[in-house]
């Protein structure tokens, strides 16, 4: 059967993330648990499934290193075990340049309520949806809180019944007062300030009356618990926020206790450059409670004394063809038609050393050939791409960075939290996992500019 360029092309596009409970995605998924030094996912479904009490787990890794589609796969695991799985991805509810512990807790409760309410599991938060509604009187803005738009001179009123119930969707009410928050930066600043001194009184509404009462009602559907995974908050940046502190410092350490008293279990992706800084271990104990991250690391091409690392790089071509040939489930089967998407296979092992092991640098390499050469790709239109890719990380190499570049070579380590701050933001050196532990690899398309060999011919 030929190959549907079609189906090809859409299934390497680079922000794709696997689902593995969507039955498609599945014959695209490669376990590279093997070859990345730990049982990643194992560890935080062990985690869970071995405390009777809630947990908070932190997860974190390079953007674009798989961490959504593991993700996807413990949700398909823990949902196998029997626990009932809220899984989101906070760039819907969350202005991540402007984001507050109070911000993350009502994300999570609008998540979590409207999936509840899709399972037909009804809850009577009075309480909440009274608390929704002094913040709205305390906004004196016009907000569509129940679904339809009441007009009133100095704001919304929301109606009760005689019996003092609120009469409107706990995740509508939610969901309309973040949105125009979200919007309006005046808005959510004012949001801001009534909540702030509130966010004790936030989190006891939200564990009464939604996630303690929940998790009553699942038990009595036979389910273990209730766990949220809130992914993509690990994109929080470094910007110095109004507390005159980063803002993923601010979020995940100031804040870290609050953010940990929720009473499900809890997995939040946070991000890598964290747990380089001085303040890891209040980090740690703050929102972890004394457990260690996790770490998805890169998939390795090379180990640490710069030879090629088989096993990386064959899991890794099984990346690639699985996209063309997703119908056939044996690797050397896939590899005897490896001359139909590549005029050779050196090709194929070109674009996976130099992606460095970074999964969605694989695809985005892959999925720009695609769309500037025919297939079987060739040697001219791959190089080409590379060389996109090389010079678009150069001109963002500082001669004060390639100092630093050069110091972090020679002496096999980064060392210090400006380094980390640095280096591994900008993708110029990758984190591997091997039976030694962690260490750091110059990113292979750097090692291929001629600024990085003319140094290396200086320092010979």
């Amino acid at each position: 059967m030929a190959i549907d360029f079609q189906k090809l092309f859409a299934a390497c596009q680079p922000d794709r993330s696997l689902n593995l409970a969507n039955p498609d995605d599945r014959p695209y998924y490669i376990d590279f648990s093997a070859v990345r030094g730990d049982k990643i996912i194992r560890r935080l479904r062990r985690t869970i499934g071995g405390s009777s009490q809630s947990t908070c787990q932190l997860f974190s890794g390079h953007v674009g290193c798989g961490k959504t589609t593991e993700l996807f796969r413990l949700k398909s695991e823990l949902e196998e075990d029997g626990y009932y799985v809220v899984y989101f991805e906070c760039t819907e509810d969350l202005d991540l340049d402007n984001v507050d512990v109070t911000d993350v807790l009502l994300a999570i409760a609008r998540q979590a309520s409207e999936k509840l309410e899709q399972d037909q599991i009804f809850l009577e938060p009075q309480g909440f949806k009274k608390f929704l509604q002094d913040a709205v009187t305390f906004l004196q803005t016009e907000i569509d809180i129940t679904g339809a738009q009441v007009n009133v001179p100095g704001g919304t009123k929301l109606s009760a019944k005689s019996d003092g119930k609120f009469e409107f969707s706990l995740p509508l009410g939610i969901a309309s007062i973040t949105a125009e928050a979200k919007k309006d930066k005046n808005l959510h600043d004012r949001l801001r300030q009534y909540l702030a001194p509130r966010t004790t009184s936030l989190l006891a509404i939200i564990n009464d009356e939604l996630l303690n009462p929940a998790t009553i009602a699942l038990r009595q559907r036979n389910k273990k618990g209730l766990v949220v995974v809130v992914d993509n908050l690990d994109r929080v940046g470094a910007q110095i926020n109004n507390a005159k502190r980063p803002q993923n410092e601010y979020l995940f350490i100031e804040q870290g206790s609050d953010l940990r008293r929720l009473s499900c279990h809890l997995i939040y992706t946070i991000p890598l450059v964290l747990l380089f800084t001085n303040e890891r271990d209040l980090l740690v104990n703050r929102l972890g409670g004394g457990t260690e991250p996790t770490v998805l690391p890169m998939v390795p091409v090379q180990s640490r004394d710069g030879q090629v690392y088989e096993e990386g790089m064959r899991l890794l071509r099984q990346m690639v063809l699985a996209r063309a040939f997703p119908e056939l489930t044996s690797e050397q089967e896939r590899l005897e038609r490896v001359h139909e998407v590549f005029q050779s296979p050196a090709l194929l092992d070109r674009l996976c050393f130099i992606s460095g092991g970074h999964v969605r640098k694989l695809m985005t390499l892959l999925f720009s050939c695609l769309q500037v050469d025919d297939l079987p790709l060739s040697s001219d239109g791959i190089e080409s791409v590379i060389r996109d890719y090389r010079d678009a990380l150069l001109v963002t190499v500082d001669d004060d960075e390639w100092k630093l570049i050069m110091q972090v070579v020679r002496q096999r380590v980064i060392q210090g939290d400006e380094q980390f701050k640095i280096l591994l933001p900008s993708t110029f050196f990758f984190e591997y996992r091997d039976s030694e532990g962690r260490w750091f690899g110059l990113n292979p398309v750097l090692a291929e500019t001629r600024e990085y060999k003319h140094w290396l011919e200086q320092a010979s």
